[in-house]
């Protein structure tokens, strides 16, 4: 039986899929309220040509990345492998612990077609992204990660962030825990998806928090850092 938290959410859901799939990269960006700037994605591929057996077996973590842009259909997937909804009650593609979802996925985007570099929060229910900041972050967001040489050289480096009282607020305590597993379903479906797309990335969890909130300017506790490109070799 579905709560009432997926009852109201399937209204939701129906309201912005179809504007989420119908976009494309030429009509991606779109003024928003208040002066702030969407990206509306291109909607996710459902099959691909590499097997789940296949990137796991060929799954490694990639620090070293060509000079190279991605496209705006590379980050789309990205994002909905991370936390794209799959179900129209709004599960998705990670499990969450009694579906609090308290994990946020911000975008520091440096080179990606269609998409000018700032730091971007991804939106699910509507399978798009709101601009937070402008410019590119890449070199502050390494210094921030103890200048790791990778997280400043990635064309895209997406940051995973909690609001852990969703989670707490109904679980208490060992909410904590709950939250730590999910952003390990999250980091896995990134690697996963990532090369099924022949990208690379690499988990990074050193980093100080305070200046990587300054940097990104939420508010949210980041818990993982994960460049991505295409490899170098």
């Amino acid at each position: 039986m579905r709560s009432p938290l997926e009852r109201k959410t399937v209204a939701v859901l129906v309201s912005v899929l179809g504007a989420g799939c119908a976009a494309g990269p030429d009509t991606a960006q779109n003024s928003g309220s208040g002066g702030a700037s969407s990206v509306v994605l291109p909607a996710p591929r459902r099959e691909g040509p590499l097997s789940v057996e296949g990137a796991l077996a060929s799954r490694r973590s990639v620090r070293s990345y060509r000079a190279e842009s991605l496209t705006l259909e590379e980050l789309a997937q990205l994002l909905w492998a991370a936390q794209g909804i799959t179900a129209e009650w709004g599960g998705r593609t990670a499990p969450s612990a009694g579906a609090t979802y308290p994990l946020e996925v911000f975008a520091v985007v440096g080179r990606v077609e269609g998409v000018r570099p700032g730091v971007y929060q991804y939106r699910p229910e509507g399978h798009s992204l709101v601009r937070r900041r402008d410019g590119d972050l890449r070199a502050e967001l390494a210094r921030a990660a103890l200048g790791q040489a990778w997280v400043r050289e990635a064309p895209l480096v997406l940051v995973i962030a909690a609001q852990y009282e969703r989670t707490t607020r109904r679980y208490g305590d060992r909410g904590i825990r709950y939250v730590h597993i999910e952003v390990g379903h999250v980091g896995q479906n990134i690697y996963l998806q990532a090369e099924a797309l022949g990208l690379g990335t690499v988990a990074v969890g050193a980093f100080s928090d305070e200046e990587v909130k300054k940097v990104l300017g939420i508010e949210e506790e980041p818990l993982m850092i994960m460049p991505v490109g295409r490899p170098a070799s």
